[in-house]
């Protein structure tokens, strides 16, 4: 009995030496690694990033340089960047500013600014409460101007007026009276009566007028909510720069380079002709009323200064110096100005539309020993000539193919020989 408990004691004495060895051997183990990291510590910063590192040690760079969230900057109206400013050849009325991000702020000489702000991005906090907020895409537009929608028909925008205060019979320009036909524009009244419970009705917001707009419309139509854009085309100096609006409304719509395209067109047309000798032709421009009241173009008018830009002369260059629009004249006095003049462009209007020689003459018989008349040179514009703005440079190109026109040349674009 005593061997065998002899015998036990020792295999249990040898268990426990042989677990205390592996253990010792497990210590030795860890303490190896210790000191290779160590190791490894010391080492230079270049040959670091040579040793790449083991894959059985944790990386704990990351967690070292986390990085620290911060709050998106709100977006202002001052922090908004100027990128470039639109460049304009002849248009002094208005001007368009292009910030980063896609934000433009078109600004017109009287005092009104439009903020257009690109489709899906936040309007810029503090925004000055006279800057209009414009959102791409720019819809639901009403027109009170009709070389205006002339400009925003002609970049392929048309889809973007919904009313207009020149009715259906009105209007002379295929497009939109097509549009008017189909339901897609609608009349909304007159422009100094134009229906305001319609327009609540409808949503609009922006309303594009011509110079004939009064305090009281316009005062009314901001009750409603509606900003009002003078379209400022009659206020300035040179013909093309009325084509030259055309960029304003590219802006708006972001049709940019439809807009140049446009103008770019009208302009070549009187490059063109500035390269030719002038013709050295009168003209005497005129129109005669129903009631047998004659207007004549005043030396200032824009007509007059395409007609010299077309390389004629225009015969009553004392009658209104520096004035635009018409006046009106005595026929007698009219005829003595006017008598020898080589061309005569008689002024289509409502209250005055010959369709033949005859028709003109028969409002006032004077005129017949006019030299023109005698000659045969006598033009009528035709019925949509006042409705487009943009292609005064092809009207202006009419007037010097005039010039050179044969007897038997019946029409042009926009003048039609009287016969």
């Amino acid at each position: 009995m005593k061997t065998k408990k002899i015998t036990k004691l020792v295999a249990m004495m040898l268990a426990i030496l042989t677990l205390s060895m592996l253990l010792a051997s497990c210590s030795g183990s860890g303490g190896k690694d210790k000191e290779t990291d160590v190791a490894s510590s010391t080492e230079s910063p270049q040959t670091q990033q040579q040793t790449p590192q083991s894959s059985g040690t944790p990386d704990t760079s990351a967690a070292e340089t986390e990085p620290v969230e911060t709050e998106p900057q709100t977006l202002t109206y001052d922090s908004l960047t100027v990128d470039h400013e639109m460049e304009l050849s002849y248009a002094k009325n208005f001007s368009v500013t292009y910030y980063n991000g896609g934000f433009k702020l078109i600004s017109v000489a009287d005092g009104s600014k439009l903020l257009v702000v690109p489709e899906g991005a936040d309007v810029p906090e503090n925004v000055p409460d006279d800057v209009f907020v414009l959102r791409q895409p720019v819809t639901n537009i009403m027109i009170s101007s009709n070389p205006t929608a002339s400009l925003i028909n002609a970049i392929g925008a048309l889809d973007s007026v919904t009313m207009t205060t020149t009715d259906t019979d009105a209007w002379y320009i295929d497009d939109i009276k097509s549009a008017m036909t189909a339901g897609k524009l609608s009349y909304i009244g007159e422009y100094d009566a134009p229906d305001y419970e319609r327009i609540s009705a409808s949503g609009c917001t922006l309303a594009i007028y011509s110079g004939m707009l009064t305090d009281e419309v316009k005062t009314q139509l901001n009750n409603l909510g509606v900003h009002v854009l003078l379209d400022m085309t009659t206020e300035e100096e040179h013909p093309l720069a009325r084509v030259e609006w055309v960029k304003l409304y590219g802006a708006m719509f972001d049709l940019e380079d439809k807009a140049d395209e446009v103008f770019d067109a009208q302009a070549k047309y009187v490059d063109e002709i500035s390269k030719l000798p002038a013709s050295g032709k009168t003209v005497a421009m005129f129109y005669i009323t129903s009631s047998g009241k004659l207007y004549a173009r005043k030396a200032g008018d824009y007509m007059t200064k395409m007609l010299e830009l077309a390389g004629g002369t225009y015969i009553l260059a004392d009658v209104g110096v520096g004035e635009t629009g018409t006046v009106n004249m005595e026929a007698e006095a009219f005829y003595d100005a006017a008598k020898d003049a080589d061309y005569i462009i008689y002024i289509w209007s409502m209250g005055g539309k010959p369709e033949t020689l005859a028709d003109m003459l028969s409002r006032s018989e004077i005129l017949s020993e006019m030299k023109a008349v005698r000659d045969g040179n006598v033009w009528c514009t035709t019925p949509d000539y006042f409705q487009i703005s943009d292609t005064l440079g092809s009207m202006i190109n009419d007037m010097h193919l005039m010039f050179e026109a044969s007897a038997d040349t019946d029409a042009l674009t926009y003048l039609v020989r009287l016969k």
